[in-house]
């Protein structure tokens, strides 16, 4: 009963960060239960599995604010699918101890991402066009892939692709990629359930971990508007390397005297990050106020042309590397502004 209160409260502190950043419930869930010292294909199927549940809510969701691209779900959904399959295939197929370094080396990656990704603001380019399917498809097969052999992934390797196109508003971005990944999880689960059989899912834990999801999820919403995302997805970014690089020093029989040494190293990075990622945020938050503080045009009176500003009126740039429109910490724009699934 104590071990399933403890996977209650990783799921719930997954869909907690999940719902804050807007990805990484893969990566916190899985990353969590090696650490208590669950095998790496019996963690990551028992994510997916559960991911089921918590992906089809959020899918509903986003489906009904309109969040959803559905020419781009399909064309990246069905690709990731195959992707999922074939990891969750390859993961099931090796024995545990040739599985823990090598998903541990996926999720160090990923956790070293998003300690760079969200210690900067978030630069988006400009594009024309709808983005086509020989783009979509090899990325959703790459996303599905290692989604499925690092017990997460698929946000943190499509969203990025997607925001900087240009060609999708952020919040569609977000809405698709969380939509597709009902369709990758239930591959990836079938793959497991080939690949292990049904008892290579662990149900207690699947259930425990759906239900702190589902708990999480109404205080998730809460949270955002409360706590930044640039310094929660900074933070999560440092618990994810710290915690595999322990797996990778194990694995790599690493001695005593080089043990600290990387630590050490590790932490200075996550502080540097940390402090990039408050500069960063500040920033945001002054661009936000500039533009709010901009003179607008005076409202038009019937039969008459809108006034104009006067010629000695300027509108104050906003700072390389800021979105403009970026809200203040906790708000759904400053959201967007940093935020990839």
């Amino acid at each position: 009963m104590r071990k399933l209160l403890i996977l209650a409260l990783v799921g719930l502190a997954a869909q907690l960060v999940d719902g804050a950043l807007g990805m990484a419930y893969g990566l916190t869930s899985s990353t969590l239960l090696l650490f208590v010292g669950v095998a790496p294909a019996a963690a990551s199927a028992s994510v997916h599995l559960a991911e089921i549940g918590t992906t089809l809510a959020a899918g509903v969701a986003h489906w009904r604010f309109g969040n959803v691209d559905w020419r781009v779900v399909t064309r990246i959904a069905l690709p990731g699918a195959v992707g999922a399959f074939v990891g969750a295939t390859f993961l099931s197929s090796i024995s545990t101890e040739s599985a823990a370094p090598w998903m541990a080396g996926i999720l160090f990656t990923l956790g070293a991402y998003l300690l760079v990704r969200f210690s900067r603001p978030l630069r988006q380019r400009t594009g024309a066009g709808r983005l086509r399917g020989r783009f979509l498809g090899p990325l959703g097969l790459v996303a599905g892939f290692v989604d499925a052999t690092g017990g997460g992934g698929w946000g943190p390797v499509a969203t990025p692709a997607l925001l900087v196109s240009g060609r999708m508003e952020p919040r569609k971005v977000i809405g698709s990629v969380d939509t597709a990944e009902f369709v990758v999880a239930g591959a990836a689960s079938i793959g497991f359930l080939i690949g292990l059989g049904s008892e290579g899912f662990l149900l207690p834990t699947v259930a425990a971990l759906l239900v702190g999801g589902l708990i999480a999820a109404p205080v998730a919403a809460w949270l955002v508007r409360i706590v930044p995302a640039q310094l929660l997805g900074a933070t999560i970014g440092g618990v994810i390397v710290l915690t595999n690089a322990r797996t990778l020093l194990n694995a790599g029989d690493a001695g005593s005297t080089v043990r600290p040494v990387v630590y050490v190293l590790l932490a200075v990075g996550w502080v540097v990050a940390l402090t990039f990622a408050v500069r960063a945020l500040r920033r945001t938050r002054r661009a936000r106020a500039i533009v709010d503080a901009t003179p607008t045009a005076a409202t038009p009176t019937t039969g008459t042309a809108a006034a104009t500003p006067s010629p000695d009126t300027t509108t104050p740039a906003v700072p390389a590397g800021v979105v403009a429109g970026a809200g203040p910490a906790g708000a759904d724009d400053d959201r967007l502004a940093v935020v990839e699934r």
